[in-house]
């Protein structure tokens, strides 16, 4: 029987030949070469996609703020089952190209009348057998459960790039809050600080008032700056509390007091990195790489669907013993074997196979469409924090230059006031001036901090 098929088989391949399998090609970038921000990055620098977040991030209470987002965020763990589940369907989608074996026992009586019998009296007939079969086992010939398991294969590994990309992300977002954080903590400490020396020229001129040396206005100008300084430290407060609220959101966990930070400075701390070219750096990106995993799975879709056009070979066999007689089951003489190919060559389906193969090409080049958005808007992202970053770096220089200058100001102001010479007036414009100077310092050197954040993670860094 099985000499008689070969032939059937032989003849159903070359009659209908072996489809070729897909070969992916990788498209054409659809981005420019270069930044559009020409200026050169640190000299020396590593690229962002080679530095580690403990590199990259030097100070040590935020390092520990990381590791526990990493340990209990929700988000970071469910992409992390997903890959679980999705290397389980591949799993399962992979052990279709072998055979499934089982083993089977089973005994069966019945009873034959005693018209039937051929003789004069009734009889009862029992079967017992044993045996080990496979059933349906498809011949991948034309590449059909290949194609699936590749595609699967590509889905699983898109898994494990998005859970990097959701890893990259929480880092970047525990860093950024932390910051701001730290940057708010700043601003309460200002806000502290400018409320104890409002309160202190309060104290004097009302003293100088009770004197008869000052005027109610100079006491009512004072007093203004002292609310207002209590209305920033009120503002603050509050803005802290929801800054630690959105922070435990993210860790997963309660963040406690002693892994938070008062001075921006030293949680800002960390490394240079380097740009790079497009090409070398977008293709790093974890969500890019996924996305072209995706693209890869989909052109494997493609080969599935074109070997439907393919006859479906399939094959099922058994072997074991029966006998009549469970004495004699395990005997030479009890041995029995089955075999039964099956080829199925379609022929007619009203363009179902074509159907399917037209939705194949167009998942195909709707992946062909979401690869290339996401480097373009990858490109868009390092762009923007290329651009930000020497402008920020400006900013900040000059708010410095602002602030230094505000102190002097304001140092001179006390003085003529104290000498006679101006009115209070002048002095509480060099406080107000400063105050706000020393506030906006603050939210560009977090705005700065936050930027190279950004950087670190646009570049793919943090996986």
């Amino acid at each position: 029987m099985m000499r008689r098929f070969i032939p059937l088989i032989a003849a159903s391949i070359l009659a209908c030949g072996c489809p070729r399998p897909v070969q992916y090609s990788r498209p054409a970038l659809p981005v420019p070469h270069a930044w559009p921000d020409k200026s050169p990055g640190p000299a020396g620098a590593p690229a962002a996609a080679d530095l580690k977040w403990r590199e990259f991030f030097s100070d040590q209470r935020l390092q520990s703020v990381i590791e526990l987002a990493l340990a209990n965020n929700r988000d970071l763990r469910m992409a992390t089952l997903n890959i679980d589940k999705v290397q389980a369907l591949y799993r399962i989608q992979r052990a279709e190209l072998y055979p499934t074996i089982a083993a089977s026992a089973g005994a069966e009586g019945y009873r034959v009348p005693e018209n039937l019998s051929g003789g004069d009296e009734a009889r009862t007939v029992a079967q017992y057998t044993v045996g080990l079969g496979t059933a349906s086992w498809e011949l991948d010939f034309f590449g059909r459960i290949r194609s699936l398991r590749s595609a699967a294969l590509e889905r699983y590994l898109a898994t494990e790039q998005a859970r990097s990309a959701t890893q990259i992300s929480l880092i970047a977002a525990v860093a950024n809050t932390y910051l701001a954080l730290a940057a708010d903590r700043e601003e309460l400490r200002l806000a502290q600080v400018t409320l104890e020396a409002q309160q202190a020229s309060y104290d004097l001129i009302r003293r100088s008032r009770d004197l008869g040396i000052a005027s109610d206005l100079d006491l009512r100008q004072v007093q203004t700056q002292v609310d207002a300084a209590r209305v920033e430290i009120a503002r603050y407060s509050a803005q802290i509390a929801l800054d630690e609220n959105a922070l435990n959101l993210l860790v997963g966990a309660p963040v406690a007091s002693g892994m938070l930070s008062d001075n921006l400075s030293e949680a800002g701390a960390v490394k240079d990195i380097a740009p790079g070219l497009p090409s070398e750096v977008l293709l790093r990106r974890p969500d890019i790489l996924a996305a072209e995993h995706q693209l890869k799975a989909a052109s494997a879709n493609i080969g599935a669907a074109r070997a439907a056009f393919f006859p479906r070979i399939s094959l099922t066999a058994a072997a074991g013993v029966v006998s009549s007689d469970l004495t004699n089951l395990f005997k030479p003489a009890a041995g029995t074997w089955n075999l039964a190919p099956q080829a199925i060559l379609p022929i007619f389906d009203s363009g179902a196979r074509q159907a399917a193969y037209r939705v194949a090409e167009a998942d195909r080049d709707m992946a062909i469409a979401t690869y290339e958005k996401a480097i373009q808007a990858a490109f868009r992202e390092v762009s923007d924090a290329l651009s930000l970053r020497t402008n920020l770096m400006a900013q900040q220089d000059a708010l410095q230059s602002l602030v230094n200058s505000l102190e002097e100001t304001y140092r001179l102001s006390e003085t003529r006031y104290k000498a006679g010479i101006d009115s209070y007036l002048s002095v509480l414009v060099a406080q107000r001036s400063l105050f706000a100077a020393q506030q906006q310092l603050v939210g560009i050197r977090l705005a700065r901090l936050s930027n190279l954040v950004t950087l670190y993670k646009v570049l793919g860094g943090g996986a």
